[in-house]
């Protein structure tokens, strides 16, 4: 009864009561309007305030209107707001609400449920992304209880004492959806153009170790997670599973920016050597950044707050004074820092009016920020080329001082040198030559042990180690091998007819004739004498062996001119197949051969395929297999 009735009494107060807020009339075209214009405040001065508690008619009164504020800037207490909405009889039913402040610490919202209950959803930095909104979205969407034509009250609760803001919006959600597809084109460009700079000063440092490129990767790196931050695509896709941890929250990440300028700027002015006093006027405050860390991380966000908020007094100054002074003394990279550094600071100044909440966010300031930041990253870009343009064009003016006063000193030293260098020349080059001989004649040494010195074909040795490898690849590829041994018929009477160059003559022709009829992939050897052989590989092996065979029957039957003289040999050729006939080179050379034997028995000219005629059968081959039968090869 006690429940009924507070229920009963906070329904009574949102129709009643001196400080009713005025209701928003939402109407087709209402989605995307901004309803802080229509919103009353509360301050919760001794945070003691519950939802119960709005059904009081006294803490009603104490509501103001916003007058169009979406943010009350830093504040150590937490912050009521008032909300009423009605649709009009043409509008939809459901509506979404967006708060827009993405770096909330604590958010609240009180949707009223049909029992007359107050339906709490939690949000901000304190819970995870997806717990804290209904809509996938970067910013906190929650989906409305069904409006209907009668005014419907909702609160909501922000605390935050780094700064509180609550830019209000009421969505359609496709309409909602658009303006996301739109936002991450923006951002999108926005963040590859830092993470591009970024990644090409990455492989600057990499490549020169200079220490100003150091401070600039780790700034923008900063500055890249800060403005994923403060866009809300941090909470979104790098820490979506829980609470937003303090070394990533909207204070930590101004203080590592800021620390990354401040180093970033002494390395590029190199305020050490020419600005001492500004030099240690920036360590000071690089002390007090480290303080400020530290004093966050131990949980006082409300005075970290205001100390980081106090130390560009000193900072800014001093920054902008040691770039204008580097500038003038002709250090042009300082000029680009100044540029750099202005668009930042003047986006940064425009944060802190929005968190202390002298500006107030809206669209003309979303983007501000990363598109500084954009800036600054391009411009300090500029200035590191321009310093290494510098420091190079420095380096050299030394060198060429040097060289001048050197000149008269060692003018008999060079000459020296000069005769030493031609010595070393005329060595060197002589090393050189006999290197190439070296080189050539151990090419030649190396083709002559492989190859045969009258037809050029590859020799037995070489067959015997491409037969090898040939038969591991047949064997992990389930392919087959063809091994042909051919035999010229009648080639003795040639050399004692017409001499051993009619021999080596037919010979050659031979040689020629057996590289133009196979493939690319076969091997062509001369095994010695008249015998040569032929090693097919592939799945269609013994079909292309069966076609080479017959092919050379034919070719290299045909005459060879000596002179008026034709010279004609006839051919024998035995064939062997892995794996039907042999399952090593040994076996399978063997079984060739006696298919070449068989050849020569039968009246020469002619070839013979192992196993064709039952030759050879499997338990046969096993046999050879066993035995290894040397070939003579080897």
């Amino acid at each position: 009864m006690q429940r009924l009735t507070l229920s009963i009494l906070l329904l009574l107060s949102l129709f009643s009561g001196p400080s009713v807020a005025s209701t928003v009339q939402l109407s087709t075209s209402s989605s995307g309007s901004v309803l802080n214009g229509q919103i009353e405040l509360l301050e919760d001065v001794d945070g003691q305030l519950s939802i119960a508690d709005m059904a009081d008619a006294a803490v009603q009164s104490r509501f103001q209107p916003a007058a169009g504020r979406t943010s009350v800037g830093q504040s150590s207490n937490p912050w009521w707001i008032k909300l009423s909405l009605q649709r009009s009889s043409d509008a939809p039913a459901q509506w979404w609400l967006e708060v827009g402040a993405v770096t909330l610490l604590d958010l609240q919202i009180f949707l009223p449920s049909a029992t007359g209950q107050w339906q709490l959803r939690q949000a901000g930095e304190r819970v995870g992304f997806a717990e804290g909104r209904d809509h996938d979205y970067r910013r906190a969407v929650f989906r409305l209880p069904l409006l209907g034509e009668q005014p419907q009250t909702i609160y909501l609760r922000t605390y935050d004492p780094a700064g509180n803001s609550f830019p209000l919006r009421i969505w359609q959600l496709h309409d909602l959806e658009q303006l996301a597809k739109r936002e991450h084109l923006v951002l999108g460009l926005i963040y590859g153009v830092i993470l591009a700079l970024l990644l090409y000063n990455l492989f600057i440092l990499l490549a020169l170790r200079d220490p100003t490129y150091l401070w600039y990767v780790l700034t923008m790196a900063a500055s890249l997670i800060f403005i994923a931050s403060m866009s809300g695509h941090g909470f979104q896709y790098l820490w979506p599973d829980g609470p937003v941890p303090a070394w990533l929250d909207r204070i930590t990440l101004p203080i590592l920016v800021s620390l990354g300028i401040l180093r970033f700027a002494q390395a590029l002015l190199s305020t050490r050597t020419t600005l001492r006093i500004a030099h240690h006027i920036l360590n000071g405050c690089i002390a007090v950044y480290l303080l400020a860390l530290a004093v966050n991380l131990a949980g006082y966000r409300s005075e970290t707050g205001l100390l980081i908020g106090l130390i560009p007094i000193v900072t800014v100054p001093t920054l902008l004074f040691s770039a204008a002074i580097r500038w003038k003394q002709g250090f042009t990279p300082a000029l680009f820092y100044l540029l750099g550094y202005g668009s930042v600071l003047l986006s940064f100044v425009i944060l802190v009016l929005r968190a202390a909440g002298v500006v107030q966010p809206g669209e003309s300031t979303a983007y501000l920020f990363p598109l500084a930041v954009a800036a600054e990253a391009i411009l300090f870009s500029f200035a590191l080329a321009y310093r290494i343009q510098i420091l190079k064009q420095e380096k050299a003016d030394a060198l060429q001082q040097a060289d001048r006063e050197k000149t008269a000193r060692l003018t008999q030293a060079q000459a020296n040198a000069a005769e030493l260098q031609h010595s070393v020349d005329l060595r060197t080059a002589e090393l050189a030559a006999t290197n190439e001989r070296l080189r050539q004649r151990e090419q030649a040494l190396q083709h002559a042990a492989f190859h045969d010195p009258l037809t050029e074909l590859p020799n037995r040795r070489y067959l015997v180690e491409r037969c090898e490898t040939a038969l591991a690849n047949a064997r992990r590829h389930s392919e087959a091998l063809a091994l042909l041994l051919i035999d010229l018929d009648h080639f003795k009477p040639i050399n004692d007819k017409h001499g051993h160059d009619a021999g080596d003559l037919m010979l050659q022709q031979i040689a020629q004739r057996l590289r133009e009829h196979v493939r690319a992939g076969d091997t062509v050897a001369r095994l010695g004498g008249d015998e040569f052989a032929v090693l097919v590989g592939g799945a269609d092996a013994e079909e292309h062996a069966r076609e080479i065979a017959n092919r050379l029957l034919a070719e290299l039957a045909k005459p060879v001119m000596y002179g008026a003289e034709r010279l004609t040999v006839t051919i024998s050729i035995g064939v062997a197949l892995y794996p039907q006939h042999a399952g090593t080179f040994t076996a399978l050379y063997k079984a060739a051969d006696e298919m070449l034997y068989r050849v020569k028995t039968r009246g020469r000219s002619g070839s013979a395929v192992c196993g064709e005629d039952g030759e050879l059968s499997n338990s046969a081959r096993l046999h050879l297999d066993v035995l290894s039968v040397p070939s003579g090869l080897l």
